[in-house]
C-alpha cells in the first residue's frame, strides 16, 4: 500500500509544479495584451510566493488540525480555480486577485508533503518526489508554446493548465481515506546511519533551544533555500524575456528552451533518485550547487545562443538534487520532533526567495538591462554554496548525546 501511495503523491507534485513555470513562459505575450510592463510579472509573483510564505508558516498548525490528505486536496482546488481565474482575467488586477489562491494553495501542502516522505520513505523517493514536481514544471510551458506560436492564445494554455489540475483533484479525492492509514502503517524502513543521524538530532534538539526557530543552523539552511528558490523562479520567470530581450529569439521558441531548464531538473532528480542508493544527500547537493554554479557562468558569458540552451540546461541539472535531498536531510540535522516545524520555516525562506528575487531583478531590468540576469544568477549560486559548507561545518561540530 506503500508503494501505491507514494504514486499519488507524486501525482500531487504534479500539481504544484503545473502553475509554477505558466506565467513567465506567457508573459512576453500576455504584458502586450494587457498593456503591462516587463516587470509587472515580478509584482505577480510577488504576490503568489508571499501567500505561500504565510500558508508555509502556518502548515504545522493547519496539518495537525486538518491533516496532510485533506490540506493537499484543497489546496489543488484552489489551484484550478486560480488557474481559471486567470485564463478569464480581463485585467492586470484580476490576475493580481487570482495570485491570492494560487499562493494559498501551495504552503502548507508542499511542507505538509515533504515532511510525510522524509519521515516515512526513503531518499529517492523524496528525489523522485521533486521529479514529478519538475514533470509538471515542464509541461506548463510546452503548453502554453503550443498555444502561442501561432497566436497570443494564452488563456486557452491556462485553460488548459486548469483542467489537467481539475483532473488530479477528482484523483486525490478518491484516494483521501488512504493518508492516515497508510500513514498508520508505515514503518521506519530507513537506513541505520539515517536513524541514527535523526536520533542524535533529536537528542540535540531536546538538549538545547526549546523553539525549532533557536536550534543551531535552522537560519543557514533557511538562507540556503532562500537563494535556491531565487534562482529557480528567476529563471522560470525571466528566462523567457532574457532570450526575447538579449538573443532575439521568438517568444514561442524561448518558451521551448526555456521549459528545457525544467527538463534538466526532472531528469536530473530521475537520475538523483538511484544515485541516493550509493552517494549521501551532502555530496549530491554539493555537487548539484558546483554544476548549477558552471550554468549559471556559462549563461553569463558572451556566447551564441546555444550556448544559452546549454548554460539552462546545466542549471537545471545542477538545481536537481539540491532542494530534495536539502528537505530529506532536515529530521537527520535537526530531529523527528521538530522537523514539520522546521519544515515549514524552510517552505517559507524558499518561498521568500521566489517573492523578492524575481521582482528585484524585474525592478533593475526594467531601469536597466534584462542582461542583468546571469550576473545575478552567479552571485546567488556561489552565495548558496557558501551557506550549505558552512551549515555542514557547524553539523559536524555537533556535539554528541552522552
Amino acid at each position: 500500500m506503500a508503494t501505491f501511495f507514494i504514486l499519488i503523491i507524486y501525482l500531487a507534485f504534479i500539481s504544484l509544479g503545473l502553475p509554477d513555470s505558466l506565467l513567465g513562459s506567457a508573459w512576453p505575450v500576455m504584458r502586450m495584451e494587457l498593456g503591462a510592463s516587463i516587470g509587472t510579472a515580478g509584482a505577480i509573483s510577488m504576490v503568489i510566493a508571499g501567500c505561500t510564505i504565510v500558508s508555509s508558516l502556518a502548515s504545522g498548525a493547519i496539518i495537525r488540525r486538518y491533516g496532510v490528505g485533506l490540506v493537499t486536496l484543497a489546496s489543488c482546488i484552489l489551484t484550478a480555480g486560480a488557474l481559471l481565474g486567470f485564463a478569464w482575467s480581463p485585467s492586470l488586477l484580476w490576475l493580481i486577485v487570482f495570485a491570492i489562491p494560487l499562493g494559498l494553495g501551495g504552503g502548507s501542502v508542499d511542507a505538509g508533503l515533504n515532511n510525510y516522505v522524509a519521515l516515512h520513505y526513503k531518499a529517492h523517493h523524496m528525489s523522485w518526489l521533486h521529479c514529478f514536481w519538475g514533470v509538471g514544471a515542464t509541461l506548463s510551458p510546452m503548453i502554453m508554446a503550443f498555444y502561442i506560436s501561432g497566436e497570443a492564445l494564452w488563456r486557452q494554455g491556462y485553460l488548459t493548465v486548469a483542467a489537467v489540475q481539475g483532473l488530479l483533484v477528482l484523483i486525490l479525492l478518491f484516494s483521501l481515506p488512504l493518508w492516515d492509514k497508510v500513514a498508520r502503517r508505515s514503518g521506519d524502513n530507513r537506513p541505520d546511519d539515517r536513524r541514527e543521524s535523526e536520533e542524535q538530532a533529536s537528542e540535540s534538539a531536546e538538549s538545547g533551544p526549546s523553539k525549532p526557530w533557536q536550534i543551531k543552523g535552522v537560519k543557514i539552511s533557511m538562507i540556503t533555500f532562500l537563494f535556491y528558490c531565487g534562482i529557480e523562479t528567476s529563471v522560470g520567470l525571466w528566462g523567457s524575456s532574457f532570450l526575447v530581450g538579449m538573443k532575439k529569439l521568438p517568444a514561442s521558441t524561448a518558451a521551448e528552451w526555456v521549459s528545457l531548464f525544467f527538463v534538466g531538473i526532472t531528469v536530473g532528480r530521475m537520475l538523483t533518485g538511484f544515485i541516493t542508493f550509493g552517494v549521501s544527500n551532502r555530496s549530491l547537493i554539493r555537487c548539484g550547487q558546483l554544476t548549477a554554479l558552471i550554468g549559471t557562468v556559462l549563461l553569463a558569458l558572451p556566447l551564441p545562443p546555444g550556448f544559452s540552451l546549454a548554460g539552462f540546461m546545466v542549471i537545471g541539472l545542477g538545481l536537481a538534487p539540491i532542494f530534495p535531498c536539502m528537505l530529506h536531510e532536515t529530521p537527520a540535522r535537526f530531529g523527528n520532533k521538530h522537523s514539520q516545524s522546521i519544515m515549514g520555516y524552510q517552505m517559507a525562506a524558499a518561498y521568500t526567495g521566489s517573492t523578492f528575487v524575481p521582482p528585484l531583478l524585474g525592478a533593475i531590468a526594467s531601469y536597466s538591462t534584462i542582461g542583468i540576469l546571469p550576473f545575478f544568477l552567479v552571485m546567488f549560486a556561489a552565495i548558496m554554496l557558501l551557506c550549505t559548507e558552512k551549515l555542514n561545518r557547524r553539523l559536524i561540530q555537533r556535539p554528541r548525546s552522552i
